[in-house]
């Protein structure tokens, strides 16, 4: 793994030459921001989809417009936080990515995790969900938070496109954002070495 990078659009443009992962074959072009958020928070949903795909950034369809409207009820804006995915290519007909798309982007997204340092990642979905809290389940743990293992706070989340097809679901994750907002007002207050373990390399790797 490179670690020497001296900015995300230069990491995502290595890593975007050196995966394996096979959905390149299909997709349009890789799918990432390039600007660190200001506030330390980072959102991190499944795959790209046909919006994403055709314009190179993340959430900037349907759900990327919900996640924008649920952010702005906590006074944050899209340009404060930072929004990526699980695996940088869409997969074809908007599937689901699969176990071994996802190992091949790991690297690549483990590198972006390294190299941003986020204070709080909030999973958008199962799939992000689970790669960080194994053992929760959406349907059970949306609007819980967890800590990672690294140190790192966990605050879980519905994805923004399952409230598009089942409608019932915006105001559970508007009602999920509200908790959101509380946990970040309170994570901000605590002193603890979370910054010091979030640089420990040692412990990024195992995200």
């Amino acid at each position: 793994m490179q670690s020497d990078f001296k900015s995300l659009k230069e990491l995502h443009q290595y890593y975007a030459v050196h995966n394996s992962c096979k959905l390149k074959e299909t997709a349009t072009q890789p799918v990432y921001e390039i600007e660190s958020p200001s506030s330390g928070i980072l959102f991190i949903g499944e795959a790209p989809g046909r919006n994403e795909d055709l314009q190179g950034r993340p959430f900037v369809g349907t759900a990327g417009k919900f996640l924008d409207e649920l952010l702005k009820t906590i006074d944050l804006k899209r340009d404060e936080v930072y929004v990526t995915n699980v695996v940088k290519y869409r997969p074809p007909n908007n599937r689901e990515p699969n176990d071994e798309e996802k190992k091949a982007c790991r690297v690549w997204l483990n590198s972006e995790l390294l190299f941003i340092k986020p204070k709080v990642i909030v999973t958008l979905g199962r799939h992000a969900l689970g790669k960080f809290i194994p053992d929760a389940h959406i349907s059970v743990d949306h609007g819980e938070s967890f800590t990672h293992s690294t140190g790192i706070p966990v605050f879980a989340m519905y994805h923004p496109a399952a409230a598009l097809y089942n409608p019932n679901l915006k105001e559970t994750m508007k009602e999920d954002f509200k908790k959101l907002q509380k946990f970040l007002s309170e994570n901000e207050k605590k002193k603890d070495a979370n910054t010091e373990k979030m640089a420990e390399i040692e412990d990024i790797l195992k995200l």
